[in-house]
């Protein structure tokens, strides 16, 4: 892990992330690239060329000085920290700065929502995760440790997903001493007898070349895939979810909708998201 991305707002959940990412730096000997989207008024695209400098200066200026503010951190002595200020409130650009800079990962601070103001405000941390191809360590509090004990990754053991498997448990495995592969027996169409699913997980193994993760792999049953990723963390003590998501779709029919924004809104575990 040699670079990290953290898009920050200067809110209390912003730092948490901070200090998040600058554990891992000190750990993984990486570069943190704090990245903050200036937010400019709809007004100034209307606006005569001087009046638009006029406002675009001003508000770089304030970047600037909440940046040196922001950046004051003990934790972040020693590391190779790079200040970055896009001009543009356009959350998918946090994924095109990550790929043109080829990082490793994005951690972001989220406080979540309800179920109803979700529907009609949406959340920033939402678009990073639909957006994003790196994969996104959302936090939603101060950091106990960065060396998770028990990370669980939710997937559907089809042969589609062994490609994005295997590039997330090379992340996983840096950050965790133990990845559970955990497969959720969901209700109607999305349900399988214990043979159908044994045979699918054996054939799963096999096909990508997973034979010595077959200890790793557990099953749970519930209504829903957030529920049931949600509910099995509880029981076993994990401190950290995973999943793969393909968009805003989830990884196909098995994970319909949008579970890893749910899962981000709600779990108060951090949750790692890998597209698909």
């Amino acid at each position: 892990m040699k670079k990290i991305i953290i898009p920050v707002d200067f809110s209390k959940h912003s730092e948490y992330a901070l200090e998040t990412a600058a554990a891992l730096a000190k750990v993984h000997n990486a570069e943190l690239i704090v990245m903050h989207m200036l937010e400019l008024s709809d007004s100034i695209f209307s606006t005569t060329s001087s009046q638009k400098n006029e406002e675009t200066h001003f508000m770089l200026m304030v970047a600037k000085k909440n940046f040196e503010e922001f950046l004051d951190k003990s934790y972040l002595e020693e590391l190779t920290v790079t200040p970055m200020i896009k001009h543009h409130k356009v959350l998918k650009e946090v994924s095109e700065v990550a790929s043109s800079v080829k990082a490793d990962l994005i951690v972001i601070g989220s406080r979540g929502h309800s179920d109803f103001d979700g529907i009609f405000t949406g959340s920033n941390t939402e678009k990073v995760v639909r957006h994003s191809t790196t994969p996104v360590l959302v936090v939603k509090s101060k950091p106990k440790s960065v060396e998770f004990n028990h990370a669980v990754l939710a997937i559907d053991f089809n042969e589609n997903s062994i490609s994005p498997v295997k590039s997330a448990l090379e992340l996983l495995n840096q950050l965790a001493k133990k990845v559970t592969l955990l497969h959720i027996n969901l209700p109607n169409l999305g349900f399988l007898s214990t043979d159908e699913i044994h045979d699918q997980v054996e054939e799963f193994l096999k096909l990508g070349k997973f034979e010595d993760l077959k200890s790793s792999v557990d099953f749970t049953a519930d209504h829903n895939v957030e529920d049931g990723v949600r509910n099995y963390a509880k029981r076993e003590n994990a401190d950290a979810l995973a999943i793969i998501t393909h968009g805003r779709t989830g990884i196909n029919h098995f994970f319909g909708g949008s579970i890893s924004e749910d899962l981000v809104n709600h779990s108060k575990l951090p949750v790692i998201t890998f597209k698909k």
